[in-house]
C-alpha cells in the first residue's frame, strides 16, 4: 500500500524499518520480564493491544483517511507490542508442554507454525489484496485476534514456579547476554540469523518493485510471487512439523541458508513470471527451514531459567535486524536497483553459511570484542558448549 501511494523505495524501506526496529530496542527488557512474570498474562495483553492496532489501521484504510505517517506510527506501535510478545511467546512453549518427553516435538511444531505463519499469511494477503483491497485484509487480520485471545483465555496451565529474588532489570539483561555470548552454539545461531535477516529478508519488502517494475505486473503479480514464497515455506514447515528432536539441525541451518541465498540470486536475474515463481518457492523453502532449524536448536540447548532472555536476543536477531535490512534495502534499491540488491543479499547469505560451517571464527572475534567492551570475562569455549 505504501508503494502504491508513493512509488518510493525509500519510504517502502522506512515503513519496514518502523514496523520492526522498536522490537530490537524493547526485546531485551521483555526477555527479563518473560523470565520473571506470568508469560500467559503477557501474551493476553499483547494480543489485545495488537488487535486494537490492526482494527485502527483497517478503519483508517476503509474510510480513505490513511496516510503514510499514520502507517508509520501504527507500525511503530505494533513493533513495540511484538517486542514484548515474541520472547514471551517463544518461551511460553515450555509452560504449555506437560510431558517434557514431548518438548522436542513441541518446539519444532511451534517453530514451524510461528515461522510458516509469517510467510504464508502474507501469501494469502497478496491474493486478497488483488481481489478486495488492503482495507479488508487489515480488517480480517484484526478480527482474527479474537480467536487467539479466546484460545489463550481457555488455557489451563500448571502454576509456574515463582522467582523469589528479582534482580534489577539491567543486571538480569547482562547475565542473559553473558550466557548467550559464552555459548558458541547459541551465539553462532543468532549471528547467522541476524545476517540473514539483515541482507536476505529485505527481499519481502522489495517484492512490490519486482512485481510492478521488473516483471511489469500489478497486485495479482505480487500475489503470485508472495504466494509462491508461501508454498515453499509451507513445504519447509511440513518437513519439520513432526520432528521430535534437534538431531541434524546444525547441518540443516547452513544448507538451508545456502538454498535461500541461491534462490535470491537466480530470482534477481529472472524477468519471466513463472520462472520467478519457481525460485520464490525455493527462496521461501530455504528461509523457512533456516528459521525453524535455528529456533528449534536454540530452544533445545538453552537453560529454562534464561529462556526468555535468550529468546529476546532471538527476537533482536530475527525481527530486530530485518528493519535495518529493510531500510538499507530500500536505499540500495534506489541506488543500484532491486535486482542487484537481492543479488548482493543472496551472495552474502551464502558467505554467512560458509562462516557458520567453519564455526564462525569471524563471529568469535566480534563477540569477544563485545564481551571485553562490556567487561565480560570471556573464557575459551569448551567442547560441546
Amino acid at each position: 500500500m505504501v508503494y502504491r501511494l508513493t512509488h518510493s523505495p525509500i519510504l517502502l524501506g522506512l515503513t519496514g524499518f518502523s514496523s520492526q526496529f522498536p522490537t530490537f530496542i524493547f526485546a531485551p527488557f521483555a526477555g527479563v520480564f518473560a523470565d520473571q512474570w506470568n508469560r500467559h498474562r503477557i501474551l493476553v495483553i499483547t494480543q489485545i493491544l495488537a488487535m486494537v492496532q490492526a482494527l485502527i489501521l483497517a478503519a483508517l484504510v476503509l474510510t480513505n483517511t490513511i496516510t503514510v505517517p499514520y502507517i508509520i506510527v501504527l507500525s511503530i506501535s505494533l513493533a513495540i507490542i511484538n517486542g514484548f510478545d515474541i520472547p514471551a511467546r517463544q518461551s511460553f512453549v515450555i509452560d504449555m508442554v506437560e510431558n517434557k518427553n514431548d518438548l522436542g516435538n513441541a518446539i519444532a511444531l511451534n517453530s514451524a507454525m510461528f515461522n510458516s505463519a509469517r510467510l504464508i499469511g502474507p501469501s494469502i494477503a497478496g491474493v486478497l489484496i488483488a481481489i478486495v483491497g488492503e482495507g479488508i485484509c487489515f480488517l480480517i487480520n484484526g478480527i482474527s485476534y479474537i480467536a487467539v485471545i479466546i484460545a489463550l483465555l481457555l488455557m489451563r496451565l500448571k502454576p509456574r514456579q515463582k522467582i523469589t529474588v528479582k534482580k534489577h532489570v539491567f543486571q538480569e539483561m547482562k547475565h542473559g547476554l553473558i550466557y548467550t555470548v559464552r555459548s558458541e552454539k547459541i551465539r553462532s545461531i543468532l549471528l547467522l540469523l541476524a545476517l540473514v535477516s539483515l541482507v536476505g529478508m529485505p527481499y519481502a519488502i522489495l517484492m512490490p518493485i519486482f512485481a510492478q517494475d521488473v516483471l511489469q505486473g500489478g497486485p495479482s503479480t505480487l500475489g503470485f510471487l508472495v504466494g509462491a514464497a508461501g508454498i515453499g515455506a509451507l513445504i519447509g514447515a511440513g518437513l519439520f512439523a513432526s520432528r521430535r528432536n534437534a538431531e541434524g539441525l546444525e547441518k540443516a541451518i547452513p544448507l538451508a541458508t545456502t538454498t535461500f541465498g541461491l534462490g535470491l540470486i537466480v530470482f534477481s536475474y529472472s524477468r519471466i513470471l513463472w520462472l520467478s515463481m519457481i525460485f520464490m518457492v525455493i527462496t521461501g523453502f530455504g528461509m523457512m527451514v533456516q528459521m525453524i532449524s535455528s529456533n528449534t536448536l536454540l530452544q533445545t540447548v538453552v537453560d529454562d531459567d534464561k529462556r526468555g532472555r535468550v529468546m529476546s536476543f532471538y527476537a533482536m536477531s530475527f525481527m530486530g535486524m530485518a528493519p535495518i535490512g529493510s531500510l538499507l534495502g530500500g536505499w540500495a534499491a534506489k541506488l543500484i536497483g532491486a535486482p542487484n540488491t537481492l543479488l548482493f543479499g543472496g551472495i552474502t547469505c551464502i558467505i554467512g553459511a560458509l562462516l557458520f560451517i567453519h564455526k564462525l571464527k569471524l563471529a568469535k572475534a566480534i563477540t569477544r570484542s563485545l564481551g571485553k567492551a562490556l567487561g565480560i570475562d570471556y573464557p575459551e569455549d569448551t567442547p560441546g558448549s
